[in-house]
């Protein structure tokens, strides 16, 4: 329970300290949308709600955050037409918040993934030399990933549950959008592409087998992974270097967005095909 707070605080801070250099209210929407979805995932971890209501509430959250802000107007920098940027950018945000929950599934690999989206954007922030604000908060939450996984790291002593996974998923799809905002959309899709490919891979495979998709299960890339090597550890760093990639291809899509993204994909292919060979019996 305290991952969330903290970004909540530091993330208030920082709006304060950078004053008419931050967005202001599109921050406030953002937190208020993560405390709002911190407090039903708390209840849901503890008592257990349907799964209707959770997604209502999530949809709700979507809805008022992107039309409380200007980023649903211009993430797509008029690539698309404004009646389709709005539903897109609901189902990228409604997306990324519950596959970063069904990504929390071995020890450190959530940290993880929250440290290095974090440090990739403000790593493209700075680089571009412009949008100060996205950098600070990246940075911060960050920091909040890296403070957590002091406690979450093979063997965990506490985990992420919804209460923390599903507020920091919404939070990083977020800074993630609003970088997008900002002209990075490459960026913006290199950083999270693991987290993306891994999840949507594998929930479009149970769904052609005619399986519960919204049911827990262990058959991510990374699971099948950490089953074979016999730990989370291996996985979980293997994951981070991957991610490191990704930043250095999202800070080069500055100048070359096309070859970066196609570089990108090309990486998560193989390496979701590495975990995947990582994850077969021993013949």
């Amino acid at each position: 329970m305290a991952v969330v707070p903290i970004v909540v605080v530091t993330w208030l801070i920082a709006v304060w300290i950078l004053g008419d250099k931050s967005p202001g209210p599109s921050v406030l929407w953002a937190l208020a949308g993560g405390v709002l979805l911190g407090w039903v995932s708390w209840r849901d971890d503890i008592h257990g709600l349907p799964v209707i209501w959770r997604l209502a509430v999530h949809i709700l959250v979507v809805a008022l955050v992107l039309f409380s802000t200007e980023f649903s107007a211009s993430f797509t920098r008029g690539l698309l037409p404004l009646w389709l940027e709005y539903p897109l950018a609901a189902f990228l945000l409604l997306w990324f918040l519950n596959l970063f929950n069904f990504m929390d599934g071995i020890d450190g690999i959530s940290g993880i993934e929250t440290t290095c989206v974090g440090l990739g954007c403000a790593g493209v922030a700075w680089a571009s030399g412009n949008h100060e604000w996205i950098g600070v908060l990246g940075l911060s939450i960050a920091g909040a990933g890296i403070g957590f996984l002091r406690w979450n790291w093979q063997p965990a002593k506490i985990f992420l549950g919804d209460v923390g996974s599903i507020p920091l998923g919404f939070l990083l799809a977020w800074l993630l959008l609003a970088l997008a905002a900002e002209g990075a959309w490459a960026a913006a899709l290199i950083l999270p592409l693991y987290y993306l490919g891994d999840a949507t891979v594998t929930i479009v495979r149970r769904a052609t087998r005619g399986e519960r998709i919204w049911e827990a299960h262990r058959e991510h890339f990374y699971q099948q992974a950490a089953r074979r090597d016999g730990g989370h550890a291996r996985v979980s760093i293997a994951v981070a270097i991957a991610n490191l990639v990704l930043i250095g291809l999202a800070i080069w899509s500055l100048d070359k967005p096309l070859p970066a993204v196609a570089a990108a994909i090309l990486v998560v292919a193989l390496f979701l095909i590495y975990l995947a060979k990582s994850g077969r019996p021993a013949q």
